[in-house]
């Protein structure tokens, strides 16, 4: 088989970051060429150089052996490659052909030409066996799966010879999953490359040819056959480790008094049948990949998503679904992942950031206490080391550490009896890190419940004391973390069951 793609040596840096580090991939002609990961091991960043919206700062491409630069994602596209993301960008506005053939339409003399644009998107539904979705049919109104089919059928219609697939099996049924592999396998028949990315082990035995694995940044491992490597293997090329479980665990400060109580909550779409407890004192972590749950979990139990079912209490009292004020006061904290557009007021100083949640305790018969706010945050500054320790400086200027710290202090200024933490240490530098963890770990040692999301789970079973994990919304698993290693974890969400 000819080779389609070869990437050699690929380096993409960011501030502080080197995203790729001599990156290698090579994609054949015909084949599924399936592309393994944890989460930040490399994989948007190499899809996204490889559809050319990132330029390399290092390295070759090469395409059929010819060596190319791609300037942008319409050189990609002109090459013949073509990439489905995860989260579809389709216009749902349009109907089929419309977004098919947007931005290369059947046009004379400046007007479009429906009938030709009409012929071709039935021939291509019917190439891809979907001879019954209709040209004029509003995208809006399909459901996933056929989404999916118009989105293959737009990258042929580009007469692509290389498709990315992003993790295109994670909103299908069992049987739209089956109907995808058909499609794939008439797509390989027809000579076409297919890269494939998911974590769902099953999907790249069934679909698969080869294998690369990426790690941090780097290709540990290249060309391995699909069919016949194990999942041990895949998994300890992905983890670089065979036992995760060393002394950076901490000493467990869980009570018995039982703070946190979710039952039977469902959000359609993103999670369902979900029951869990959180001692004071505990920190639970929620393991599991993007788009698992994790999030919406926690912005659930928040109430800054209303549940279709179940119940949140604190301290055995319900909390009214969906009403983030009623959370508030009831004592939870949410510091988002997005701590920039979600929690923080860039244009306000750190102090008034910090006060935020507790400004009613500062004001009295139409009165507000300015005096007592600055006291109270400036103790706030000094308790979680935000430097400078200045509640006059401007939130935005602080570094993404202390801008962490800075929502850490709000909420133990508000006396929050439970605190969620949706990735705490994004954006924040190694050294900062370390100062994230002993600001959660001082919280539980004075009996605050911990709900913790992170995708570093190195991270995650070094602060947690117990471990949900999450695949496609369900707690498939739940252990102390002194039970579990990294390679237990992604084992489990790869398999979608537990050991």
């Amino acid at each position: 088989m000819d080779t389609v793609l070869t990437m050699r040596g690929i380096v993409k840096e960011f501030p502080g970051v080197r995203a790729l580090d001599h990156v290698d991939l090579e994609v054949r002609a015909g084949e599924v060429h399936c592309l393994l990961g944890q989460n930040g091991a490399g994989k948007s960043t190499l899809i996204k150089v490889l559809s050319g919206a990132h330029q390399p700062d290092a390295g070759e491409l090469r395409w059929y052996d010819e060596p190319v630069r791609l300037s942008g994602p319409a050189a990609a596209t002109r090459l013949g490659i073509a990439t489905i993301y995860q989260e579809l960008d389709l216009c749902d506005g349009l109907n089929i052909a419309e977004n098919i053939f947007l931005g290369h339409e059947h046009a004379r003399a400046g007007f479009t030409r429906r009938a030709p644009a009409a012929r071709a998107t039935t021939e291509l539904l019917r190439r891809l066996g979907h001879a019954e979705l209709r040209p004029d049919t509003a995208v809006g109104t399909l459901p996933a799966a056929a989404k999916q089919v118009v989105s293959i059928a737009r990258a042929l219609s580009h007469d692509a010879r290389l498709i990315v697939m992003d993790e295109p099996s994670a909103a299908l049924g069992n049987d739209e999953v089956a109907n995808l592999f058909r499609i794939i396998g008439q797509l390989r028949a027809e000579g076409v490359a297919v890269v494939y990315i998911s974590h769902r082990l099953e999907e790249i035995r069934t679909v698969g040819d080869r294998i690369t694995v990426l790690k941090d940044g780097r290709t540990v491992a290249a060309n391995l056959p699909a069919a016949t490597t194990s999942t041990e293997q895949v998994v300890s090329l992905m983890t670089g480790r065979h036992d995760l479980q060393e002394a950076a665990a901490r000493s467990s400060h869980a009570g018995t008094d039982e703070v946190l109580r979710v039952t039977d909550l469902a959000l359609p779409g993103r999670f369902h049948d979900l029951s869990f407890t959180v001692h004071a004192g505990e920190i639970v972590g929620l393991a599991g990949l993007v788009g698992s749950g994790r999030s919406e979990i926690l912005e659930t139990v928040y109430g800054a998503r209303r549940p279709s079912a179940g119940q949140v209490l604190v301290d055995g009292r319900p909390i009214r679904p969906g009403s983030t004020r009623a959370a508030v006061t009831a004592g939870l904290g949410l510091a988002p992942e997005e701590r920039k557009s979600q929690a923080l007021f860039l244009l306000e100083s750190v102090g008034r950031n910090i006060s935020a949640a507790s400004l009613p305790r500062y004001s009295r018969l139409g009165w507000f206490d300015r005096r007592r706010e600055r006291a109270d945050t400036h103790a706030s500054l000094a308790r979680v080391g935000i430097r400078p320790a200045d509640p006059a400086h401007p939130v935005r200027e602080l570094s993404g550490g202390n801008q962490q710290k800075a929502i850490l202090a709000r909420w133990l200024l508000d006396d929050s009896r439970v605190l969620l933490l949706d990735e705490p240490t994004r954006g924040v530098d190694v050294g900062a890190r370390a100062d994230v963890y002993a600001q959660i770990r001082r919280l539980a040692e004075q009996g605050v419940a911990v709900l913790l999301v992170s995708s570093d789970l190195p991270e995650l079973l070094a602060l947690s004391d117990r471990v949900l994990v999450l695949r496609e919304g369900v707690v498939i698993h739940a252990a102390a973390a002194a039970e579990l290693s990294e390679r237990d974890i992604i084992a489990m969400i790869m398999e979608g069951s537990a050991l």
